[in-house]
C-alpha cells in the first residue's frame, strides 16, 4: 500500500463481520463500525493546536458511521478519518 497520511489522519480498513451457523451456513450481518487502523499520520500543529496520535497501526477502535473518506487501492477498500473522528480504541 502507498497511502501516507497527513497530518492527524488515520487510514483504517473495516473489519469483517460474519457468523457460521452450525451447518457451516455464513450470514452476513450489518458492517459494524469497528475497524483496524492500518497507517497513522504524523500528528503535530492541525488548526493551530498540537496534535498527539493516540492510536497506532494494529489498534481496533470505532469511527463514526459516515465520517471520513473511503478509498479503493489494489482491490481493498480504506477508509481515511481525522484522529477526532475516532470513537473508541477497542481493547
Amino acid at each position: 500500500m502507498n497511502l501516507k497520511p497527513l497530518a492527524d489522519r488515520v487510514v483504517l480498513k473495516r473489519t469483517e463481520a460474519e457468523e457460521k451457523t452450525k451447518g457451516g451456513i455464513i450470514l452476513t450481518q450489518e458492517k459494524p463500525e469497528v475497524y483496524e487502523v492500518i497507517v497513522v499520520g504524523p500528528g503535530g500543529m492541525v488548526d493551530g493546536n498540537e496534535v498527539k496520535m493516540e492510536v497506532k497501526a494494529g489498534d481496533k477502535v470505532i469511527a463514526g458511521k459516515y465520517s471520513g473518506t473511503s478509498v479503493k487501492l489494489d482491490g481493498e477498500e480504506y477508509t481515511i478519518v481525522r484522529q477526532s473522528d475516532i470513537l473508541a480504541i477497542v481493547e
